[in-house]
């Protein structure tokens, strides 16, 4: 009897995420088998350009041997120890390293942009609590926002398709409104709204600059910095969401280097390791860890068993590294540029309605709005060995930031064959 192959043991036991099973059965699955650089290969040995970072967190590409020496040389010495009670030497040497790179001064692990943002809430609201003020109970989160899955994270997430089914379980969350493109008067009524919640308010989050999931939509300097100097002004805390802006994506390593606030949270994830191990980190400063002192019931009541992986963390020191020995921030600047000629050929096609770009995020939005017409061309890009991922009928383009002239240039000439099919 023939053994079953990865695809009919996949059909048969895997749950994908945000896939529909009916869906994912009638097409023919890609099995991964390796990867090099900017590429992957499959079980037939078909190669495909990955476009879409393997879901935003390639920032140096595949098996990068900076990153793969720092992993291998962690297994020499141990895989993972608590940090429950004890201290691991990469876990001080990573939050050292992303303190020295960003300015804050306090790094609190997680595994996932989810749980980073999950402890940002908390540790937002319990600071307040522990400063006597027990009336901010409420957050304040963007339309179409994305946060992550967690019960907290999908609270402050405004995207109806992935969260309206768990409202009864959901917290009362202020939404405030945001453009997509230049600021027609959204700022304004955030503002109001944040003034009028005033004293209720714990703190006000943000994706800065992109909303990602919600479709790329793009807002500027102009819409953000009213509304979280307003937070500011009613004693609200500010959370930067950087998880899918931050770690060079934008062009700067933290998307806040672009704004003049200085929020009290950075959220972290996706990129840190290069997507080679699950690690997040939330960032804060000296005075929020600072109202956690005292008495044993002050105590941030929050971990998880893998907090501050030995292995994960070491994989993110590398990739900091990486980042000053490569100039990858320099390749950013140069390959965004390549990338808006690239999308400026493309928004002249009767097949695109419109598009938008901010550093190595870019979007384009399809004509066809009949279902799963995104996936569709998805589908046809992967005939020309090019892996995306669309969010509806909106392409995503997130290629690696370490992504080459000659390789984006590949890109962009099958965009246009595909598009103009």
């Amino acid at each position: 009897m023939d053994r079953p192959s990865l695809a009919e043991l996949d059909r048969a036991h895997v749950w994908h995420p945000f896939t529909q099973a009916d869906e994912w059965e009638e097409d023919d699955p890609l099995v991964v088998e390796r990867a090099e650089g900017r590429w992957l290969f499959d079980t037939r040995g078909r190669k495909y350009l990955d476009a879409c970072s393997s879901l935003w967190v390639s920032v140096h590409g595949h098996r990068h041997p900076t990153v793969d020496a720092a992993v291998r040389a962690q297994l020499d010495r141990v895989a993972h120890t608590t940090l429950l009670g004890l201290a691991s030497g990469p876990s001080v040497q990573l939050a050292a390293a992303l303190c020295a790179r960003t300015g804050f001064d306090r790094v609190f692990y997680s595994d996932s942009g989810s749980t980073a943002v999950e402890i940002a809430l908390k540790m937002a609201f319990q600071w307040h609590a522990q400063r006597g003020d027990t009336g901010r109970t409420r957050f304040a989160a963007l339309a179409e926002a994305y946060h992550g899955d967690t019960i907290g994270a999908v609270s402050v997430g405004g995207i109806g398709l992935f969260h309206a089914v768990y409202g009864p379980l959901l917290m009362d969350v202020l939404r405030l409104p945001c453009p997509n493109g230049p600021d027609d008067g959204e700022a304004a009524v955030a503002v109001q709204r944040i003034e009028a919640a005033g004293d209720t308010l714990a703190a006000v989050i943000v994706e800065p600059l992109v909303q990602g999931a919600a479709g790329m939509r793009m807002h500027g300097r102009e819409f953000l910095e009213p509304v979280l100097t307003a937070a500011r002004r009613v004693g609200a805390l500010t959370i930067l969401d950087e998880v899918a802006v931050g770690v060079g994506r934008l062009g700067t390593f933290l998307a806040t280097e672009q704004l003049d606030h200085e929020p009290d949270f950075v959220c972290l994830g996706k990129g840190l390791t290069n997507g080679y191990l699950p690690l997040a980190a939330t960032l804060t400063r000296g005075r929020i860890y600072d109202g956690f002192r005292g008495d044993h019931g002050r105590t941030f009541f929050h971990g998880h068993t893998f907090t501050g992986n030995a292995l994960a963390c070491a994989a993110a020191t590398a990739c900091l590294e990486v980042f000053e020995a490569e100039s990858t921030l320099d390749n950013v600047q140069a390959r965004s540029t390549q990338m808006g000629s690239i999308l400026r050929e493309v928004s002249a096609l009767e097949s695109v309605a419109s598009v938008r770009q901010k550093g190595m995020m870019a979007a384009i939005d399809l004509t066809d709005t009949q279902p799963r017409a995104g996936h569709r061309f998805c589908l046809a890009m992967r005939s020309r060995g090019v892996l995306m991922r669309p969010l509806g009928n909106t392409l995503v383009l997130m290629p690696p930031l370490s992504i080459t002239d000659e390789e984006l240039l590949f890109l962009g000439t099958q965009l246009v064959g595909a598009l103009s099919g």
